[in-house]
């Protein structure tokens, strides 16, 4: 029975050491070619996707191009944002926005050729 208590005695000894858990280690900061590394893979994964993103980019700013003049009129056309009330989706889909009551309206735009008609 000693050895027992003996094996027991030394167990709760060890138990009750303070001892330096994993977690409490500080992590090795990371050396210079490691980071190195880091940067020029995440360089030229950035410069894979701009180039696979290049050819979209360019239609849609040539897209945003074309569109300029009708929202330059639509933005002429609503005025302030503000001055509108939340959209409402009535029951058959259509959308709606209230003009707020006592907002005065917009100036209307000249119209100098007619405006291509957007149906969304």
């Amino acid at each position: 029975m000693t050895g027992m208590k003996l094996t027991f005695a030394l167990i709760l000894s060890l138990g009750l050491t303070p001892m330096p858990l994993a977690a409490q280690d500080k992590p090795a900061p990371p050396d210079a070619e490691s980071f190195g590394l880091i940067e020029r893979g995440m360089r030229q994964l950035f410069e894979g996707l701009l180039s696979d993103m290049e050819p979209a980019l360019d239609e849609m700013g040539k897209a945003l191009k074309e569109l300029e003049p009708m929202a330059r009129e639509l933005v002429l056309l609503l005025g302030d944002v503000r001055n509108y009330a939340p959209p409402e989706r009535l029951p058959n889909g259509d959308i709606l926005i209230r003009r707020k009551p006592g907002v005065p309206l917009p100036e209307t735009p000249p119209h100098d050729q007619p405006s291509p008609q957007i149906d969304l």
